[in-house]
């Protein structure tokens, strides 16, 4: 079962490569979709099923997975006669080298953090932390939530550290591109790198807006180390379009899966790229947006077990898929680590709370983790091939 608050993320960087590296088109995107699609025959008919979630999913994940990073290479990089990249994303099931030794970080469970590390930061205090997030403030009255750590069976996550992530930054740029999964992400990211600031004062959104959900493009400005950390909202990656003249009162949209987001030109010369985009492709999403959630239980701790994690043969063909590819790719998984996470979903602990949300997640809370995660690629495998 794909967990609602562990949607579809990569994160592009620059990487190794040069003039020698294989050209590649949009069509290998298209062939990879097409093979899959002949697989697998989903359509959209009667009431949306766990299986055909399950499907729209990862095929579509696996499509626009193959589909950004093959044109992130061919605009960025071949296009201006730069280095191929290599990619950490958050689908599928890669081992991370970490300390030196081969270490699958998604294999673990969340155990109480005797280090007194979390929460890494208070969301009342961090002016870039939406108020519809900070569970606390809206009447949270337990905190067991905000102290509990993800371990690896067999390693560790590599502390996060503000001040060295704000020096190893220095002068880049960092965006994210998604939906609101991936501003909550942002927002932690940004309140975790704040902990290393000495001055709050030279941190700012660069056109002063209000952190909201109503603001396409958000960037707040990192002044004493030239970093920048952006947020665009682009909920399917691609292009949308309102529906045909003549189409069925059940087509809301068309989207095209062969033209990226107009807003991509803005994104594409990032340093570091982390997008998602899978919570958007379930049927309840694409074919029943106006479904509203009924029941919503929110525990006190993290589930023992998760629920539908059995192996799959959709896992599995997407993960081949992006193995084989030209391009380098590296996938991570998170979707494990959510679905345990029962206790930090934002429940009726929003604000305004006239709703049940278990898509969401508390801060501070389970995208921090996720964010420590990235540090912890960056720290063992990205920085020395970061451009600049």
């Amino acid at each position: 079962m794909v967990s609602p608050g562990g949607p579809s993320r990569v994160a592009l960087r620059g990487g190794v490569g040069g003039p020698g590296s294989p050209r590649v088109s949009s069509s290998s995107a298209a062939t990879a979709f097409a093979a899959l699609r002949r697989r697998w025959r989903w359509a959209p008919s009667g009431a949306p099923t766990l299986e055909r979630a399950a499907r729209a999913f990862l095929l579509a994940s696996a499509a626009l997975v193959l589909a950004c990073a093959l044109y992130l290479y061919v605009l960025r990089y071949v296009g201006r006669g730069g280095r191929a990249f290599a990619a950490a994303g958050f689908v599928g099931g890669s081992v991370l080298g970490l300390g030196g030794e081969a270490c699958d970080v998604f294999d673990g469970a969340w155990v109480p953090d005797d280090t007194g590390r979390h929460p890494l930061y208070n969301s009342s205090e961090c002016p870039f932390a939406e108020r519809g997030f900070d569970c606390l403030a809206n009447g949270r009255n337990d905190t067991g939530y905000l102290k509990w750590r993800w371990k690896p069976r067999r390693c560790e996550v590599p502390q996060f550290a503000a001040r060295t992530a704000l020096e190893r930054l220095r002068g880049k740029r960092v965006v994210f591109v998604g939906d609101s999964m991936s501003r909550t992400q942002w927002e932690s990211f940004i309140c975790m790198l704040m902990a290393g600031v000495d001055d709050p004062r030279t941190v700012f959104e660069v056109n002063g807006n209000e952190i909201t959900k109503t603001i396409r493009h958000l960037a707040v400005r990192f002044a004493s180390h030239g970093l920048t950390v952006e947020f665009f909202r682009s909920v399917f990656l691609v292009q949308e379009h309102p529906a045909p003249r003549h189409a069925p009162k059940r087509v809301k949209s068309t989207l095209r899966l062969d033209r990226m987001d107009s807003f991509s030109r803005k994104w594409v010369n990032s340093d570091v790229l982390i997008f998602n985009t899978g919570h958007w492709w379930t049927p309840t999403k694409l074919f029943d947006r106006d479904t509203s959630q009924k029941v919503c239980e929110v525990t006190e701790q993290p589930s023992s077990e998760a629920k539908g994690n059995d192996k799959s043969e959709f896992g599995a063909i997407l993960s081949d898929v992006v193995t084989n590819m030209k391009v380098p790719i590296t996938v991570l998984n998170v979707t494990l680590m959510g679905a345990f996470r029962s206790d930090a979903h934002v429940g009726t602990w929003s604000y305004p709370p006239t709703i049940l949300d278990c898509s969401h997640w508390c801060l501070p809370g389970v995208p921090d983790a996720w964010n420590e995660l990235v540090f912890s690629y960056l720290l063992t495998n990205g920085w020395r091939n970061m451009p600049g």
